[in-house]
Order: C-alpha cells, then sequence, then structure tokens
C-alpha cells in the first residue's frame, strides 16, 4: 500500500467517525427534545403542545399557566442540566481511571454530597441554596480525602476505586444513623431528596446548576482532546505534550464541580453519571464528541426515567429510583465481565 493511498484510507475513517458522531449528536437531540415536549404535556392534567407553548409566552399566573411554568418547566431545566452533568462527569472520571467502575455515584463522590444535604435538612435544619452550597463543599472534601488515602503509582486508579468504595459505605451508614435521630417530618423530606427526584426544583435553583454546568462543562470539552489522548497511556501523552498534572487536576475538579451541583439540585440520581459514558462510548466508537452524547445521554436518561416513572407505573416513582433499577443489571453485568476476563478493579 502506497503512502497516498494510506492517507485516504485514513482520511475515509476519518470522515465516516466524523458523520458518525455528527449523526448520533443530532439524533440525541432530536430524542431529547420529543422528550421534552411529553414532560411538558403530560402529568395530573394533560395538556396538548400548542397549549403548553401558548402558555409559556404568555403572562398567565394562574392555573394551567402555574402548572406548566413554576412546576413542570423548573423540573424539565433542572433536569436536563443535572442529567447533563452527570453524564459528563461520569465520562471524565471514567476514562481519567480507564475504569467503567469509576463513576461518582460508585466511589463515593455522591454519597458525600449526600450525606452533607442529609445533615443540613436534619442536623441543622436548614435547607435551599445553604444546603447546596454545603453538599458542594463535601463532595469536594470527600474527593480530596479519597485522592490522598489512594496514594500515587501505577495502582493509584484501583486504590481510588476500592478507597472510594469503602469510602460509599461509611457515607451511607452515616446517612442512615442520621435518617433514624432525625424529626418524622424532616426525615420524609431527606428520604425524598435521597432517592433523586425532581418533584422539588424550583426556577430558583436554575441559576446556580445552569451556570456551573455550563463553566465546568466547557472546560471539560475544551481539555477533552488532551483526555483522549491520556486514554492511550501516559507515556504517550506525554511526548504529544500534555500536562498530564494540569489535566487531570483540571478534569477532576471540574466534574466533581458538576456532579456535586447537580446533587445538590436533586439528590443523588443513581446510575446516570454510571451508564452514560459506556453508552456514549458504544454508540459513537469512542469518537471526538463522546463526552457530548455522554452528556446529552444523561439528559435522555433523567427525562426517560421521569417520563416512565411518572406514567408507567401504579405508583409515581421518583426517577432516581427508575435509573437505579436501569443501573443495577448493568453493575452487575459489568463485574461478571471483569471477572471472566480475570481484571482486577
Amino acid at each position: 500500500m502506497t503512502a497516498n493511498n494510506y492517507e485516504d484510507n485514513l482520511r475515509k475513517i476519518y470522515l465516516v467517525q466524523k458523520r458518525r458522531n455528527a449523526l448520533c449528536v443530532v439524533s440525541l437531540i432530536v430524542v431529547i427534545a420529543v422528550l421534552a415536549c411529553l414532560l411538558m404535556m403530560l402529568g395530573n392534567t394533560n395538556y396538548s403542545l400548542t397549549d403548553v407553548i401558548k402558555i409559556l409566552f404568555s403572562g398567565e399566573t394562574k392555573g394551567a399557566a402555574y402548572s406548566i411554568k413554576s412546576v413542570r418547566l423548573p423540573k424539565l431545566i433542572v433536569g436536563g442540566f443535572a442529567g447533563f452533568s452527570f453524564g459528563i462527569a461520569g465520562f471524565v472520571f471514567q476514562s481519567l481511571l480507564r475504569n467503567p467502575l469509576a463513576s461518582p455515584d460508585i466511589i463515593g463522590i455522591s454519597a458525600g454530597s449526600s450525606a452533607a444535604a442529609v445533615f443540613c435538612i436534619l442536623i441543622l435544619g436548614i435547607s435551599g441554596p445553604l444546603a447546596s452550597v454545603f453538599s458542594i463543599a463535601a463532595g469536594l472534601l470527600v474527593t480530596a480525602l479519597i485522592f490522598l488515602l489512594s496514594g500515587k503509582g501505577k495502582a493509584f486508579g484501583s486504590r481510588m476505586i476500592l478507597i472510594g468504595i469503602g469510602m460509599q459505605a461509611v457515607l451511607n451508614a452515616l446517612i442512615s444513623w442520621m435518617l433514624l435521630v432525625g424529626s418524622e417530618y424532616d426525615v420524609a423530606t431527606a428520604l425524598r431528596w435521597l432517592r433523586g427526584s425532581l418533584n422539588s426544583a424550583q426556577m430558583s435553583d436554575v441559576p446556580m446548576i445552569v451556570i456551573m454546568c455550563l463553566i465546568g462543562s466547557g472546560l471539560l470539552i475544551f481539555c477533552n482532546r488532551y483526555l483522549r489522548m491520556m486514554q492511550l497511556g501516559d507515556e504517550y501523552a506525554t511526548t504529544l505534550g500534555v500536562p498530564l498534572g494540569a489535566v487531570r487536576i483540571c478534569c477532576m475538579v471540574c466534574a466533581l464541580m458538576l456532579c456535586a451541583c447537580a446533587t445538590a439540585a436533586t439528590g443523588p440520581i443513581a446510575s446516570v453519571a454510571f451508564l452514560s459514558g459506556p453508552i456514549a462510548g458504544k454508540i459513537t466508537k469512542n469518537g471526538s464528541n463522546a463526552m457530548v452524547v455522554s452528556g446529552l445521554m444523561g439528559i435522555l436518561l433523567v427525562y426517560a426515567a421521569e417520563l416512565a416513572g411518572k406514567n408507567l407505573f401504579s405508583e409515581k416513582l421518583p426517577v432516581g429510583v427508575v435509573t437505579g433499577l436501569l443501573g443495577a443489571p448493568y453493575l452487575l453485568l459489568l463485574l461478571l465481565n471483569l471477572n471472566k476476563k480475570g481484571e482486577k478493579i
């Protein structure tokens, strides 16, 4: 094969991959748009799409207008940005540690944010923006502790996952203790939040999650090309001039911010971060848009689970319960596959 033929083949492969990535992004956006319309239309009272559009652009605040503008619209916005944040955060952790188990909701990061929020609700008796700040700070603290305990070297990723799983067990035990000692009224509020739900979403939650999502995801998308080089190995990335330490710190901090902010807004929606990355990798063949596709897949999972939980079961289920039902079989399958291959966690 001549050099020209080799270059032509590479160019064709690149163009095919680029078209595939673009098709994935467009397809996901279309599906998300359809799900968003259904979320706005369906509920205790169903409205037509025409009615929804008229109400959104009208100045009315009573009756149907209140239901759509003050209840369904905040759910849609908060759920969308939370899903995008969880999806990208999960993809980044799994890519950096090169392990499908390295998801924020598996290695204890979400549990840290959850423990802080439950502490605020049950012990301090506070909620709202201040509880969100405590939740984000706790997520950062837990991640820093996991990092410190993980040490350095080639086994860093495996140690971080194992320590994170242990940390999650400790934090879940702490949450259970706080639920036992908390007042009955506050426990109900904390339990609703812990299941991962959009029911408490308000327009006041929108600015924080939108700003943090745009900043964090923007920085991560900028670092995406470095992240892809690092997946080939540290030695190869170093020869290409990738500043490994700076990229790792930037990606970890941004992914943590996204995860902590999303958890503070919606509670720990199970398995979205865990599932989004692998699905995105499969449909894009780990192309350059896998990070963006992972974020879009997070939105799709949250919207689909919200619709299913509200309309497909005799009892209305929070979004976190439905996504948890999806994630549990995948986790078991993943562990079985790792065991068959003889791979270490």
